[in-house]
């Protein structure tokens, strides 16, 4: 499973907001709540959050194997 704990991590760190990415990237309330609710995301969302928050796909989620 894919876990995206470490976005909110990484944007505390930079100071974004979830409507700075709104506003920024594009991305609407919808997959905001996706990503909090760790659902699946389409690798151009993750292609977006990484580029607006400069950092690299591992800064934002993370797999956690099944036990």
């Amino acid at each position: 499973m894919i876990i995206f704990d470490r976005l909110w991590v990484t944007m505390e760190e930079k100071g974004v907001t979830t409507y700075q990415l709104r506003e920024k990237c594009g991305i609407d309330s919808k997959t905001i709540r996706r990503l909090k609710a760790n659902e699946n995301m389409e690798t151009k969302t993750l292609n977006k959050l990484c580029t607006v928050l400069g950092c690299k796909l591992e800064d934002i989620a993370e797999f956690i194997g099944e036990s």
